[in-house]
């Protein structure tokens, strides 16, 4: 069996290279027998840029969507600010009327342009206001004898502090952006800074590096979706779980996706049963020249209706056990698909162990290429509760943590997809483990 880490890599190795905008990593190993489409990835292609408009953006960059990553850089057509402006309320002066006595003239709002300052005057300015020519230097009203705005709108003359200088609480033109200088570099995540900043330059467009795009796949004869449809059925659709009794429904299929959502992946979802030639055609009708990868769950274990492993081995998928608790069937390779090569991941069919495998391999590589962590907040802490795991692999438990301890929620077994949706965190109990007793380290990872 591999290990948690070779799979890792081969898994980063064959999807790297497609992802949009991406490169082959340096150094991943790939298993022999495991071919790795290879993809010259271009950044600023237009093939893996979209353009949108930044206004739009501002829903569309938090949790839930994924971030996104600029395709080239931007350029600010104006200085930021774009013009001197004063920093807070109070006088417009010439900072060599320092310590002197000055007439105060009409006030500046923000958003007016102001007349040239005239020699011996002051001006009331508000924060933000554009510095009248002539004008150096700003001093607060708290300074004045009326001490606050509008009672110091009344006052005929002002005393300049002795202590003004050329620049005093100006905002000069250009001091946070020069025209021309890049608001942001190509590969950087838009962040509510980064897109605030490209609001303030006036940049209305940007060309985003699109987000992949990854077909899910449940496979079995026995699935049923929302609408009670069971795969098997003639034409895809029939009676549902409840009314044939043998049906369950696919809870793989809304779990992936929501997963791959939060990675910033667009994703589809096709339910096939277990008949070769019907999977086939439903995977090279729903890849077409859409999705980047495909993501299968089921179908690869040492049963009689293994229908990915019996369909797709023979095309170039390579299976293989990883030494891992749940998720020990794994599988990945290059298939040729819709008359393309594509890469394929492939899962166990019990959702616990698609999640767990989702979360060890595919989630680094895809969060990485959405400009995320690649890993989870780890963090390692004492078990409060005895529990036993198999000593040649590496048990993955679901769990919370209170009062700086560990607490295992449920068992180990994959079918407990309740009990991990009640978990905050992933419990690792590594290779060489036999039982772990009160007190004992375990990193944890928090999923939430």
């Amino acid at each position: 069996m591999r290990t948690i880490e070779e799979h890792r890599d081969a898994v980063r190795a064959l999807v790297a290279p497609v992802l949009p905008g991406a490169s082959a990593p340096a150094g991943a190993s790939v298993p022999p027998g495991v071919s790795v489409v290879s993809v010259a990835s271009d950044g600023a292609s237009p093939s893996v840029l979209e353009a949108r408009r930044v206004d739009d953006l501002a829903a569309d960059t938090g949790a839930g969507h994924g971030y996104r990553v600029l395709g080239r850089a931007v350029g600010s057509p104006i200085p930021l600010p774009p013009f001197d402006n004063s920093q807070m309320d109070g006088f417009a002066v010439r900072a060599a009327d320092a310590g002197a006595t000055l007439r105060v003239v009409a006030p500046v709002a923000a958003g007016a342009v102001p007349p040239p300052l005239p020699v011996g005057a002051a001006a009331p300015i508000m924060t933000g206001a554009r510095i009248p020519d002539g004008a150096d230097a700003v001093f607060p009203v708290e300074q004045t004898s009326a001490g606050s705005f509008p009672a110091a709108l009344s006052l005929a003359s002002v005393l300049v502090p002795a202590d003004v200088e050329v620049g005093t609480f100006v905002r000069a033109t250009g001091s946070d952006l020069a025209a021309g200088a890049p608001v942001v570099q190509a590969g950087a995540v838009l962040t509510p800074a980064v897109l605030g900043a490209l609001a303030a330059a006036g940049v209305a467009e940007v060309g985003l590096v699109r987000r992949p795009r990854v077909l899910v796949v449940s496979t079995g004869s026995e699935l049923a979706g929302a609408d009670g449809a069971v795969a098997d059925a003639a034409g895809g659709s029939g009676a549902g779980a409840g009314a044939s009794g043998a049906g369950i429904n696919d809870a793989n299929g809304i779990a992936l996706r929501a997963a791959l959502a939060e990675v910033g992946v667009e994703s589809r979802a096709v339910r096939v049963p277990d008949d070769e030639a019907r999977f086939l055609a439903a995977l090279d009708g729903a890849v077409g020249g859409w999705a980047d990868l495909v993501l299968t769950t089921g179908g690869i274990s040492a049963g009689a209706y293994e229908v990915v492993r019996q369909a797709l081995e023979p095309r170039g998928l390579v299976v293989s056990p990883v030494a891992m608790q749940p998720g020990g069937p794994q599988a990945l390779g290059t298939v040729e698909l819709a008359g393309r090569p594509v890469p394929v991941v492939a899962f166990p069919g019990n959702p616990v162990s698609a999640l767990v495998s989702f979360e060890v391999f595919l989630r680094p590589v895809l969060a990485a290429a959405a400009g995320m962590p690649a890993e989870r907040p780890t963090r390692v802490l004492p078990v409060a509760t005895a529990a036993t795991s198999p000593e040649g692999k590496h048990q993955v438990r679901r769990g919370r943590v209170d009062d700086g301890l560990v607490h295992f929620v449920g068992g180990p077994s994959s079918h407990l997809l309740a009990h991990y949706a009640d978990a905050t965190h992933l419990v690792h109990l590594p290779v060489g483990t036999a039982s772990v007793t009160p007190g004992d380290p375990l990193t944890v990872w928090s999923l939430r």
